[in-house]
């Protein structure tokens, strides 16, 4: 199935990356991989699981972080392992990047660490797919730069959103076309997006509310992929509380973007 999506990928289908913000337990994240696969499976649709082992980016010092490198790629192969999917998760260092391939199919830079030459070139020449995403503060062009630092045809764009005073985020939606430019396929997150940088007491909030008609609308504009971070009970999440979709909403998203691309044929 691994090798099925990257080819689909390559041929230019669409594809959804989804899955709980950080890695709160083995139980919660095969729960999530298999309703949302089950979900996918339904509209044809190549799916990745997403996951962090660790969030290095905290509002607070007390912010639960997540179960580290060792617990959480262990839990990553399992999922990996039960369900036949391919597995994408954050890396924050150079010295991170050699274990996270052995597990990983997908190594993500965040988008604070960007413009971090090194680690973008450790991380593409591991073999293995590399999703950039484009930082807050980066005008969508010169994330060009970062493409032509990885060196490699396995690089994804994912737009998550600029900076718009304290607190919050803008999508300037002709980044998504700018971005394809590169010949990447560009990836949208309908949830990072969202975000209300440190606009909680302690910890960052959002507006989740808006996560579904966003989504239609970079569908509607072309977007190769959709990047959604889903949790059974966003409330009671440890990490983007504030903004994540309910598991159970996947379903109407899905329905919703997957009508606008047959619309859009």
């Amino acid at each position: 199935m691994t090798e099925d999506v990257f080819a689909r990928i390559e041929r230019g289908e669409f594809f959804l990356i989804a899955g709980p913000c950080v890695i709160e337990s083995e139980s919660l994240c095969l729960q999530v991989a298999e309703a949302v696969a089950e979900l996918a499976e339904r509209h044809n649709l190549p799916y990745i699981f997403k996951s962090s082992y660790t969030k290095a980016n905290r509002t607070s010092a007390d912010s639960p972080t997540g179960p580290g490198l060792e617990a959480g790629l262990r839990i990553l192969e399992k999922v990996k392992t039960e369900t036949g999917l391919p597995v994408l998760t954050d890396v924050h260092e150079t010295a991170e990047v050699s274990a996270v391939a052995e597990v990983a199919n997908v190594l993500q830079i965040p988008a604070f660490l960007c413009r971090q030459t090194a680690l973008i070139q450790a991380a593409a020449q591991t073999g293995r797919w590399v999703n950039i995403k484009k930082g807050q503060f980066m005008a969508p062009e010169d994330m060009a730069n970062a493409v032509t630092k990885a060196n490699t045809t396995k690089v994804m764009l994912t737009e998550r959103g600029t900076t718009f005073g304290y607190h919050d985020l803008v999508v300037d939606f002709r980044s998504l076309l700018i971005m394809k430019e590169t010949g990447c396929p560009v990836v949208f997150d309908a949830t990072h997006s969202l975000q209300l940088p440190g606009g909680g007491a302690g910890v960052s909030s959002g507006r989740p509310e808006f996560v579904i008609p966003m989504a239609k609308a970079a569908v509607a504009i072309g977007v190769d992929g959709l990047f959604v971070e889903t949790h059974p009970k966003p409330a009671e999440a440890l990490s983007d509380a504030g903004v994540m979709l309910p598991l159970d909403e996947m379903a109407a998203l899905l329905n919703s973007i997957m009508q606008i691309r047959q619309a859009a044929k």
